[in-house]
């Protein structure tokens, strides 16, 4: 029996930390992430979660005590943003070579100078080599089952990495929306208790070699690249079991695939965008465009031949990046293309850079930015790689 709620995307995240059955929980705050340590807090104080809070000095400690936690064999759970998460970067390196299943919730937000509370996913893209399974969300619902499902992928044995699960500051961590939890029972039998094969044990010490040489570092590097193709394998088959044990939404597990069938052209783009550009796609098929959306829900690791399959064989693609890496492009972006640049016929490509520093970006954009590039096919040619759109003049 699921049970129906109303909540803000943070009490949502914290919820599902709880529903996991989460045994240690670092906790520093930031905003827009706070509410979601602050929800533990008082499901940890209530006897509601039986979970050990620790209350650390900054994120990067955050990260260190969940390093330990992990090692020791508990479930683990954090969450940050923006500075707070590049504060932790060291950290992050650490977590996923030491094959740690920790699960963060990110709430992105745009990084200063100048401070900017609002959304944009530069701080998590700026993460992306750290080894960590990065998860974009657009919707509550969606941050909810992401959750419980990483932890699954996470601590099955051909994986053994972290996961962030992503989603914007404000549009989704302080807005609500409805809903669905399903019986604890019955999420602990899809769940079931975290068993390391191997963990710290102050009852049976042992010592350990911390340093590698070249005789061994590089295969534990290729070891690490080995279990994100093991969770690409892993995340559609965990998502499927769980959307037909629950009845709830299945994403489409690396991406979700709208009308894409016999489109011309795919806007291809993640996290809340996706949710803009699926009333978008919906309006210009009513208007007589061939549109599809790809939304990416895994960065790390990235669906090539899911993309590949996709928009090779349109006309035009629409990257719309809430991200830019400066003197290049859009990540996204980037990322898309080295997918298909092998492609014999490649479709023409466009990179909207949108939404930075949480500039609105509703579905009129989206659509306009679709039928730009549809123009461009029939003239043949871009004449604008990257455009900044809505920018100020």
């Amino acid at each position: 029996m699921t049970r129906t709620l109303v909540d803000s995307g943070n009490n949502v995240a914290g919820l599902a930390a709880q529903a996991a059955k989460a045994q240690v929980v670092a906790a520093y705050p930031i905003t827009p992430q706070t509410a979601i340590v602050e929800i533990i807090a008082e499901l940890v104080d209530s006897g509601r979660m039986k979970s050990e809070y620790i209350c650390v000095e900054s994120e990067h400690s955050a990260m260190a005590a969940s390093i330990g936690a992990s090692a020791s064999g508990a479930r683990t759970f954090t969450a940050t943003s923006s500075h707070g998460l590049v504060y932790m970067h060291e950290m992050l390196h650490w977590a996923s070579a030491a094959r740690l299943p920790i699960v963060m919730a990110v709430v992105n937000r745009a990084l200063g100078p100048p401070w900017n509370i609002l959304p944009d996913l530069n701080d998590s893209l700026s993460q992306r080599d750290t080894g960590w399974l990065q998860f974009y969300c657009a919707s509550h619902q969606e941050i909810f089952d992401t959750i419980i499902q990483a932890y699954k992928i996470c601590e099955n044995s051909r994986v053994l990495l972290p996961a962030m699960i992503c989603f914007e500051g404000f549009v989704l961590s302080h807005t609500s929306m409805p809903f669905k939890i399903p019986d604890q029972e019955d999420l602990d039998s899809f769940l079931p208790r975290y068993k390391p094969g191997w963990k710290l044990d102050i009852d049976n010490p042992v010592s350990h070699g911390t340093l590698a040489s070249s005789d061994y570092y590089m295969e534990l590097r290729y070891l690490i690249q080995e279990a994100m193709d093991n969770a690409k394998e892993l995340i559609p088959i965990v998502g499927k079991e769980y959307a037909d044990r629950f009845e709830l939404p299945y994403y489409g597990g690396l991406l979700e695939e709208v009308s894409c069938d016999d489109a011309e052209a795919v806007v291809v783009t993640m996290g809340s965008m996706g949710s803009e550009a699926k009333v978008a796609v919906q309006k210009l098929r009513d208007g007589g465009y061939k549109v599809g959306l790809a939304r990416i829900r895994t960065f790390r690791p990235f669906p090539i031949e899911e993309v590949r399959r996709i928009c090779g064989r349109v006309d035009a693609i629409a990257v719309i990046d809430r991200a830019i890496s400066s003197g290049m492009e859009g990540p996204l972006f980037t990322e898309v293309q080295s997918v298909l640049c092998e492609l014999k016929d490649r479709p023409l490509a466009m990179n909207f850079v949108a939404g930075i520093g949480g500039r609105d970006v509703t579905e009129q954009d989206v659509e306009t930015m679709a039928v730009h590039t549809l123009e461009c096919v029939k003239k043949g040619r871009v004449d604008q790689r990257l455009t900044w759109y809505g920018l100020r003049r």
